[in-house]
């Protein structure tokens, strides 16, 4: 087997057949042209352009906004409630599957899917942590942690 060499010449013009013909009397050969040019930003086709919508959120009703999805979102509280617990990530999985919560895509959740989820908490917490819900979580929190430490 043979090794290649390869070359790539930007070029400001369309080659001319002298330099063609140059390039292989020196032993080159011809193997791909590459084509570009501007393009208008409103040229481009909008259902390329794609986002997969952050977790514990959907798409609202009138298709403009972004509304809060219930389940997710409770998926989140559990799982930020066991973090602050200090439960690592398969004792939170564990939870998750315990209260019947599935992923997006259906399935029960693992180690691996909530290591997944972590930017997305590290994003929602602030949001999350200055909620009511979350302080009157927090309060019940705090009693389980006294009864299991024993300290008031």
């Amino acid at each position: 087997m043979t090794d290649k060499e390869r070359v790539r010449e930007p070029m400001s013009s369309p080659p001319i057949p002298e330099h063609v013909r140059q390039k292989a009397e020196e032993g080159w050969s011809l193997v791909a042209v590459e084509w570009e040019r501007p393009i208008k930003v409103e040229t481009i086709d909008a259902g390329k352009l794609k986002e997969e919508i952050p977790y514990g959120l959907m798409v609202a009703s009138d298709c403009k906004h972004l509304e809060e999805n219930p389940e997710e979102k409770e998926a989140m509280m559990l799982m930020l409630e066991m973090i602050v617990e200090d439960k690592s990530l398969s004792e939170v999985a564990a939870g998750l599957n315990r209260q019947r919560m599935k992923t997006r895509l259906g399935t029960a959740w693992t180690q691996s899917a909530v290591f997944w989820m972590l930017p997305r908490l590290i994003e929602a917490a602030p949001q999350i942590f200055s909620s009511k819900t979350w302080r009157e979580r927090r309060t019940e929190i705090a009693a389980r942690m006294e009864k299991l430490i024993g300290c008031p």
